[in-house]
């Protein structure tokens, strides 16, 4: 990043603070909950019965501090093999679209997520570290889905596969 992005950062994040938000449920479950921009949602998911059946829910809001840290949180949690990827892309950064490509293509010499369309997809994670979250987990797409009984629904049924 540049100078002028550090200091957009900053302003950012002291006129528009954003909750660290992550919501613990069931240590033995293999799934988690990645809700995007969608705070309300995660709010709710924390208060409703799903959040005893998932590992975490949690939001993801940039492509790339949010990127790293969810790969390196799921990599460091071998029981988890499961990412359902819902609620709303944050518009601009679009991490939902950065996550899905470096699930599918990882990431180039440069460290940037290959075929991704958000401004600054560079991570910090490395190749390998990538490598162990592409083989550990599936993602489900389901960007846009803001609907708890739909979420319930898909997580009964991912339940009962296991």
């Amino acid at each position: 990043m540049n100078l002028i992005e550090d200091i957009a950062g900053e302003l950012c994040r002291i006129l528009l603070p954003i909750e660290e938000e992550v919501f613990f449920g069931d240590p033995k479950s293999n799934i988690t909950i990645c809700t995007l921009s969608s705070m309300n949602l995660l709010k709710d998911i924390s208060k409703s019965s799903i959040i005893g059946e998932v590992a975490i829910a949690g939001r993801l809001l940039s492509e790339n501090k949010g990127i790293d840290s969810l790969v390196r949180s799921v990599i460091s949690n071998e029981k988890i093999d499961t990412i359902i990827l819902c609620g709303k892309d944050t518009l601009g950064h679009k991490p939902g679209d950065s996550l899905l490509c470096l699930y599918k293509n990882g990431i180039d010499v440069n460290h940037k997520i290959i075929g991704s369309a958000s401004p600054h997809p560079i991570l910090t994670v490395s190749k390998k570290e990538v490598s162990k979250f592409q083989g550990q987990v599936k993602i489900i797409n389901k960007i846009g889905a803001t609907n708890i009984s739909e979420l319930k629904s898909m997580i009964e049924t991912l339940r009962q596969t296991q």
